[in-house]
């Protein structure tokens, strides 16, 4: 029997999701080795092998997988920690200072204080380079070879690690970067290269600049994993298919993803708005908002219809301009630490404990509290049954820690002072989801949550709360959500060319034959990748805007209006898609459009996991019940008894009133006094505002209806 398996390195755990034939997927986590990932990865490979009836030994394992799909943080953990490769950066000559003078303008307006962020390269490892192009691709002068070999020669003296070659207008002509590539491949063939071309040929000299610059910081970092993960994996003797998850929602080859490393810069949890699509879709849902709490981080996403891309975006205040999912991230995690600053104000992270010491409660020398911590204390987590008692967490330490660092100094009971903490946690993680939704022109209480990671659903009673959101599913596989969501991920190649033109004067052929050769480059990749035509699907978005406007929207553009030249159909797609956004559009005052971008999605469609649907078992969840105990209400503000349910023995149609506990061996499921509870069709735990049951009656009623 074959195997597929999703691996998702996080932090503090790193996911396993096991799917094979038609059986239920098999979860699987264990604790992360941040000093070589890829031991993590084989340590849960052989958790896995143990667990198989009967049991296998870690070879015979491998020997059954057939595809092992793979989301890992070594690129973002090297971009926020400042610990990528030392880089080396050839530009044109009199503008290597763009690294560092951006775009000019203060992030935060009204801060004076407000430092810029440091360069990824140095200055005195930005080499300008004499030639120049005009803005359509015309020399004006010819590369300085000579200029160009002293350079070449500084960065080869000063032991680079990568370097980064990224000219003004060469996204219209390409020839003065490759002559540079070619004579870097030469004199340093031990050097990551990254080229601007190559990765990002589109107009924005300071965001394609700063994206080459960030692939070649994190290129070696990755390509040290990436050599350590195959070579482990090499080691048991797996023979299958290895794919890497994308910023994009898409999964690569694993030589792709050594070229292109900032395409992983938000690997870990892309797969998540996906697997979020499928858990709503039986509630006749076809969006949602994705939350995914991990240990060090909590990340936000939305998707309507398919997972909501964008074109740009930062990470740690360095831009990058590839096509990746929404998603916005902030220091909340299960290891975030507790502290008070300088005003006397309790803050939670973005520092972590991580998952060596981990929080206080973990027993492995960590002093400081966590968030961990508090949900111990707040009877949210049974020390006892932590990751299904194999881990047993220490509750003196987690009050101890609390006490010192916390109660203490703000004069409050443990108690209070992990209920503060919860508090704080829960309302950074609410201005998350609304970075993603308001400030994106979406109203979050027209989606159901979705939320993820082991803590996430303790939290998310009351995150939902504060942003009144009424319905939320949690997934049985919620704890490892985005290795699920990496199972059933396209592989996707983007393109982009710039093409500016006004609409109304579009040049048909020029545009059509621009998008061709996108095409036919991801058709090439696509056969690389053994996927057959039958298999493939290409969507097409054009970047524009309103003549005169600084920005772009984004939008989609069916292949029919362009085989008609249909300029009204792709103008009104346009208008629509910029009055979501910003509120407003001018089609009435026939204000002008302009295209900057023409971007091409080249997708080969993969096998995805099937959903299982259960037996209605009626509302009566009394089977279930294992016990009580203490935990604290949020909306009462004191602690109370309460039933605690086993999740794996509730099935479709049992209801919970809150509040109430719920336990899995990966999760615990706080289901809050404003909140029930109602196990849907396919296990998952529909979570309603009480009062609400008209969010989950249909779905019950239609669903029984279907098993009768």
């Amino acid at each position: 029997m074959t195997l597929k398996i999703g691996i998702d390195v996080g932090g503090t755990f790193t996911d396993f999701v096991v799917i094979h034939g038609t059986a239920e997927p098999a979860i699987f986590k264990t604790l992360s080795t941040p000093a070589d990932p890829s031991i993590a990865v084989v340590n849960g490979l052989a958790e896995i092998a143990a667990s198989m009836e009967p049991p296998l030994t870690l070879e015979a394992l491998a020997a059954r997988i057939d595809t092992i799909v793979h989301g890992t943080t070594v690129t973002t953990n090297a971009t926020l920690t400042g610990t990528g490769a030392k880089c080396g950066l050839l530009t044109t000559a009199g503008v290597r200072d763009a690294l560092e003078m951006r775009r000019g303008i203060r992030e935060e307006q009204y801060n004076n204080r407000y430092t810029n962020v440091k360069p990824l390269v140095p200055r005195y490892l930005r080499q300008g380079i004499g030639g120049r192009l005009d803005r359509d691709g015309h020399e004006i002068a010819p590369l300085d070879e000579a200029g160009l070999d002293a350079a070449i020669a500084l960065l080869g003296d000063e032991k680079v690690d990568a370097v980064a070659i990224c000219f003004m207008n060469s996204f219209a002509n390409p020839a003065h970067e490759r002559a540079a590539a070619e004579r870097v491949r030469r004199a340093l063939p031990g050097a990551h290269l990254s080229v601007s071309t190559d990765l990002l040929p589109s107009i924005r000299f300071y965001e394609r600049l700063s994206t080459t610059a960030l692939n070649a910081y994190v290129g070696p970092k990755l390509n040290h994993y990436l050599d350590q993960l195959v070579g482990r994996l090499k080691g048991i003797g797996f023979g299958g298919l290895l794919l890497i998850m994308q910023s994009n929602g898409g999964v690569i080859s694993p030589q792709l993803a050594r070229e292109r490393a900032a395409l992983t810069l938000l690997s870990g949890p892309a797969g998540g708005p996906g697997a979020g699509l499928f858990y709503v879709r039986p509630h006749g849902q076809d969006k949602c908002i994705v939350t995914d709490m991990g240990g060090t981080s909590f990340e936000t996403s939305i998707a309507v219809g398919t997972p909501m891309l964008k074109n740009d975006g930062e990470i740690a205040r360095y831009k990058i301009a590839l096509p990746m999912l929404d998603i916005h991230t902030i220091g909340a995690g299960g290891g975030s630490i507790g502290w008070i600053d300088e005003g006397g104000l309790l803050r939670m992270g973005p520092q972590s404990a991580g998952a060596d010491p981990g929080p206080a409660c973990y027993g492995r020398g960590g002093t400081l509290p966590a968030t961990t911590d508090a949900n111990v204390v707040l009877g949210y987590l049974d020390p006892e049954f932590f990751a299904g008692g194999k881990m047993k967490l220490d509750l003196d330490a987690a009050r101890r820690a609390i006490e010192e660092h916390i109660a203490r100094p703000l004069g409050l009971s443990i108690e209070d002072a992990a209920a503060g903490m919860y508090r704080v946690a829960c309302n950074s993680m609410a201005q998350g989801v609304r970075e993603v939704t308001i400030k994106r022109g979406f109203d979050p209480r027209e989606f159901p949550l979705i939320p993820a990671g082991g803590a996430g659903p303790i939290h998310s009673c009351l995150i939902c709360d504060e942003l009144e959101i009424p319905l939320q599913i949690v997934p049985r596989e919620s704890s490892v959500l985005c290795a699920f969501g990496m199972l059933m991920s396209e592989l996707k190649h983007d393109f982009v060319r710039t093409f500016v033109s006004r609409l109304d004067a579009v040049d048909w052929a020029r545009l059509n034959a621009a998008i061709d050769d996108m095409a036919a480059e991801g058709a090439a990749q696509l056969d690389a990748e053994r996927i057959p035509p039958a298999r493939r699907r290409f969507e097409i978005k054009f970047d524009c805007r309103y003549v005169k406007q600084y920005h772009e929207v984004s939008f989609a553009v069916a292949r029919e209006h362009l085989e008609r030249n249909d300029v009204a159909a792709i103008a009104a797609a346009f208008h629509a898609e910029h009055n979501r956004l910003y509120g407003y559009e001018l089609a009435q005052e026939h204000t002008p459009v302009e295209i900057i971008n023409v971007r091409v999605q080249a997708i080969g469609l993969t096998d995805k996991p099937q959903a299982h649907e259960k037996t209605w078992s009626g509302a009566d969840a009394g089977h279930a019940r294992k016990g009580e105990r203490p935990v604290y209400i949020p909306e009462t503000r004191q602690f109370d008894t309460v039933p605690v349910y086993d999740g794996h023995r509730l099935r479709f149609g049992n209801r919970i009133t809150g509040p109430a506990m719920i336990e899995q061996e990966t999760t615990a499921i706080f289901v809050s006094a404003a909140y029930d509870c109602v196990i849907d069709a396919l296990g998952s735990f529909a979570l309603y505002r009480k009062g609400r049951e008209d969010l989950v009656q249909s779905c019950i009623r239609e669903q029984k209806e279907a098993v009768a």
